[in-house]
């Protein structure tokens, strides 16, 4: 009897001891996610559209060895927010901010992402002190936002907002960086086996803060929103880190990191421009309401200009 009973607690204990392994699965690999990944989207706010970290992450791919198929998408939107609001008088009254979830199911129904980097944050407390009503739209604009892109089977990768330089364009009784930092804090906590997020707001006020003890004009914005072809190299540096290549992450600017792999610099303009053709085909085609931007060519035409730069890319890599 003693003996069954004993043999039934071991079994017990050693079930009890499996089965966090059964159920809590490991995070994604950053590696893994990126191998595993065709098509890979960055949609966001006027900073991602820019495409400069855009670039910088496709340049640092050249790096690696080729993922068949793979194709990465810029569907970055100036003035969108994913909070759904707008301040009054926004562009001096011609229009409204435009909202993502206006687009989200036209463009992922377009671009049928297998992974996602999202940013927004810059434009959603929209320049004003922190306030609660406004927090609660951004976390469930945010919210809603993953809900549909993971319901896609996609994976999603954050990226908290670039800082806002006070000093730059200081806002009245305030710290508009503040917000951000509130923001970024909140995202952080949707970490889990599902979604990674890479912080990048938090690194780039420290690196202001030690490159301003030695040059007190120092910024990465210098309209204090926009991230310069510098700052935006900076956002770039955070991802690489997240994917493991320090080495790379390391390198002052994208040609840098080219000329250190081995490969020459003069790529990355090539880079630069098959990012806008297809950002511009994409955002064209996928609809949007933010009026005065560039007219894309047809996704069809788009991918055959992307194709022919991709073939002149790789003939100045020779491959």
């Amino acid at each position: 009897m003693f003996q069954r009973r004993f043999l039934s607690l071991l079994v017990c204990g050693l079930t009890l001891v499996a089965l966090p392994t059964v159920l809590a699965a490991a995070p994604p690999e950053p590696t893994e996610l990126l191998k595993n990944a065709r098509r890979i989207l960055f949609i966001g706010d006027s900073n991602t559209y820019a495409g400069t970290w855009v670039a910088g992450f496709e340049a640092w791919q050249l790096t690696k060895p080729a993922v068949p198929g793979q194709r990465v998408i810029n569907v970055g939107l100036p003035s969108e927010t994913v909070s759904g609001l707008s301040e009054e008088g926004h562009a001096g009254g011609k229009f409204p901010r435009p909202a993502v979830a206006e687009r989200l199911t036209r463009v992922l129904d377009l671009a049928k992402p297998d992974l996602v980097f999202t940013c927004w944050g810059m434009n959603c407390g929209i320049y004003q002190p922190l306030d609660e009503g406004r927090f609660e739209k951004y976390k469930s604009g945010y919210l809603s936002v993953l809900k549909e892109i993971q319901a896609r089977g996609a994976k999603v990768v954050i990226l908290t907002p670039p800082y806002y330089d006070d000093a730059v364009k200081p806002l009245p009784n305030f710290k508009y960086d503040d917000v951000l930092g509130k923001y970024s804090e909140w995202l952080l906590t949707l970490r889990s086996d599902e979604i990674a997020v890479i912080d990048v707001h938090t690194p780039m006020v420290a690196e202001v803060a030690k490159r301003r003890a030695a040059d007190a004009k120092f910024t990465f914005s210098p309209d204090a929103v926009h991230p310069s072809a510098e700052g935006g190299w900076f956002v770039t540096q955070q991802i690489l880190r997240w994917a493991g290549d320090i080495p790379a992450s390391e390198q002052p600017t994208p040609e840098a990191m080219l000329k250190a792999a081995g490969l020459p610099p003069e790529v990355y303009p090539l880079v630069q421009k098959r990012m806008a053709v297809l950002r511009d085909s994409y955002l064209t085609t996928a609809g949007h309401k933010r009026p005065g931007m560039a007219e894309g060519l047809p996704v069809s035409i788009a991918e055959k200009t992307a194709a022919e730069l991709t073939r002149e890319i790789l003939a100045k890599l020779g491959k």
